[in-house]
């Protein structure tokens, strides 16, 4: 067996990495909080050559999928990170909640979230109470790490195949086995599933990056407050305001021409007000169309205040 730890805000950002080969982190709760030190945390395990992991945990009051994308989001994820789900409910977050809500919860998310990232192995913590006393189907995903208190480390009194034993609590953190004889060979475990480069990316997260994101330069003569550059969708609706204008401006001269060769056919007889009206739009389209080449829309590439 090979050794690890949990950390979550409680512990150091700057935790020993003297005789681990993983590391499990916390990274949000329900679908507010995000844990302040668990980039630092992750990069000192990686920083050292650890298998790391990630781990939720839930409100299931709450939309296990919602809860789901805020957990995701929060991490560039990479190949061989563990995704895990801390299924437990003693909080007043969950102590309301029914078991069997609290079964469908923990079934869904990790329907979810391995649907969303296939490449990653995603597992479920939780500890024997919860294990045997509220599961009824043994689902734990990829893996169970399995927390138990008072017995050997590798022994944690179940007979499903675990892959992580939290044996231990001493000084103030959470101490791991896993079932692994090397890092190496949790590593290759850990990465041997194919990495989608689209993990975790949402049609949200595409949204925003395409539409959300200052990096145009606004048109000539439009208000900018002060933000040099604007959204895409800030230079459309701009567009559409300028277009609409156009239109309005296009039936008023529409209009006045029409009139105007009707009060010129009183004075000639022989004019033509059709060939006339015709003839008057054709000029105005070529000067538009002439005007219309000197206009460009000029990408900014660095995003704005």
């Amino acid at each position: 067996m090979i050794h690890g730890i949990d950390v979550s805000v409680y512990q150091s950002a700057t935790y020993s990495t003297a005789g681990l080969d993983f590391v499990f982190t916390k990274v949000t709760e329900g679908l507010s909080y995000v844990n302040p030190r668990w980039a630092a945390q992750r990069d000192r395990a990686k920083k050292a050559g650890l298998v790391w992991g990630a781990y939720h945990y839930p409100h299931m009051a709450n939309d296990p999928r919602q809860e789901a994308d805020y957990f995701l989001r929060q991490v560039k994820w990479q190949p061989g990170d563990l995704i895990v789900l801390d299924w437990e409910g003693y909080d007043t977050a969950n102590k309301g909640v029914s078991h069997a809500r609290q079964l469908a919860y923990r079934d869904a998310w990790l329907t979810y979230v391995k649907g969303r990232m296939p490449g990653h192995r995603v597992g479920m913590y939780a500890n024997t109470d919860y294990w045997l006393h509220v599961d009824t189907t043994s689902n734990c995903g990829d893996f169970l790490c399995i927390a138990t208190a008072g017995r050997a480390a590798g022994d944690p009194g179940i007979t499903h195949p675990w892959t992580f034993h939290q044996y231990s609590t001493a000084g103030g953190i959470d101490h791991d086995v896993a079932n692994f004889t090397t890092r190496a060979a949790l590593a290759a475990w850990a990465g041997s599933t194919k990495e989608d480069p689209m993990a975790g990316i949402t049609k949200q997260d595409i949204y925003d990056a395409v539409w959300s994101t200052d990096a145009m330069t606004p048109p000539k003569g439009a208000a900018t407050d002060s933000n040099p550059v604007w959204m895409p969708q800030s230079i459309l609706r701009d567009i559409a305001d300028r277009v609409r204008a156009m239109q309005a401006q296009e039936a008023a001269q529409t209009a006045a021409i029409t009139a105007m060769a009707q009060a010129l056919a009183k004075v000639d007889t022989t004019l033509d007000v059709a060939a006339l009206v015709a003839q008057v739009h054709q000029a105005v389209t070529t000067a538009t169309e002439q005007a219309l080449k000197g206009i460009t829309v000029h990408l900014d590439t660095t995003p704005g205040a």
